[in-house]
């Protein structure tokens, strides 16, 4: 899942579609979040609390300890170059490459796509 932050990443702004972003998901499927430790992630307490959802942040320069993340990050990069201006992108634009990257099978997951894993976990939960 992405969130869409035209405008800022700060603490706020990272919060607030956050949390809107995961109340979209049954609660089971709510298990925990990974941070790292930007200022951005200051609101983590009250994020937990907002979204029943327990975080955990990451020792300093330990990229590793959120590999899944990291790996994403890269992956986004193909769309999104760093230093991309994001607000000439609209809600859609994230979508659309949520969903392409989605449906990518991954070696990780036995070659199937995280939109079938995601499936799985809805329809036997």
């Amino acid at each position: 899942m992405l969130v869409h932050l035209p405008e800022n990443h700060s603490a706020e702004a990272v919060h607030d579609g956050l949390v809107a972003t995961i109340k979209t998901l049954p609660a089971h499927l709510r298990g925990s979040l990974t941070w790292d430790q930007g200022s951005e992630m200051a609101t983590h307490k009250s994020f937990t609390t907002a979204a029943d959802t327990p975080v955990y942040c990451c020792d300093p320069a330990s990229p590793w300890q959120r590999g899944a993340n990291e790996n994403t990050n890269g992956l986004l990069r193909q769309y999104f170059p760093k230093s991309t201006d994001l607000s000439a992108y609209g809600l859609e634009d994230p979508e659309h490459v949520a969903q392409e990257l989605n449906a990518r099978p991954r070696k990780t997951l036995g070659w199937e796509t995280r939109a079938e894993r995601f499936r799985d976990l809805l329809i036997n939960t």
